[in-house]
């Protein structure tokens, strides 16, 4: 299992990037900035890394620790640890690269290079993280590009509500519209002939309709009429 390093600084400026393995599954993984100078571990969610598993010979243990030249990372005394160059195979750690007294043995962290540190089936990585620098702060630029924003964005609904259409000018505009649509109805109806009233038919009138009856039909005597 090897975790690729990314080679752009020396480690002295960089960060620390932990992944805690249960067996081959991925359970937790952390990343400090190059702003931390330590990084302590305990069987605990408020701990700078929240490590079970481990067996630590005081809680928080010292994990990790910046040095001139990098990191120095601390074993915990139950754990083996091994190491892997440029995403090679990981292999053990020889005594010559352990230093401190037995049960406190600690192993330098060099760019390019990742240690496994392993307890039961617990598999925590420790590499060099890629992040080299801090995030720059907001500068006086920034704030007041931010505030310029601020204003332009909260300027919109104001204008609209202040230079929009009052009630008045909405009566207005629509007793203005049925007027129109009222002359064009009125201009319809007299293209037509509609405009005049109806008068009442005289008798001549009357007697000149015709009603129509239909056709006369001679039904036999056994037929019924429905």
């Amino acid at each position: 299992m090897s975790t690729p390093s990314t080679r752009s600084a020396p480690v002295a400026d960089g960060g620390l990037f932990c992944e805690l393995y249960w067996g081959t599954s991925l359970a937790e993984a952390w990343s400090y900035g190059p702003e931390r100078g330590q990084v302590h571990a305990a069987p605990d969610e408020a701990a700078p890394l929240p490590l079970y598993g481990f067996t630590l010979p005081e809680e928080p243990f010292l994990l990790a620790e910046r040095t001139p030249k990098g990191w120095r990372i601390h074993v915990p005394p139950s754990a083996r640890v091994e190491k892997s160059i440029q995403g090679a195979d990981f292999h053990p750690v020889g005594p010559e690269e352990l230093t401190g007294a037995p049960g406190r043995a600690a192993v330098e962290l060099h760019e390019g290079t990742t240690l496994r540190l392993m307890e039961g089936e617990l598999r925590l990585l420790v590499q060099p993280s890629v992040v080299k620098e801090r995030a720059g702060r907001f500068r006086a630029r920034d704030v007041a590009w931010l505030i310029t924003v601020a204003i332009l964005f909260l300027s919109a609904p104001i204008a609209f509500l202040a230079m929009g259409p009052n009630p008045a000018r909405i009566a207005a505009n629509n007793a203005r519209a049925l007027q129109v649509a009222h002359d064009k109805e009125e201009a319809r109806r007299k293209a037509l002939g509609l405009d005049q009233p109806l008068k009442p038919l005289t008798e001549a009138e009357r007697a000149a309709q015709q009603q129509d009856g239909g056709a006369r039909v001679t039904v036999p005597a056994s037929f019924g009429v429905r």
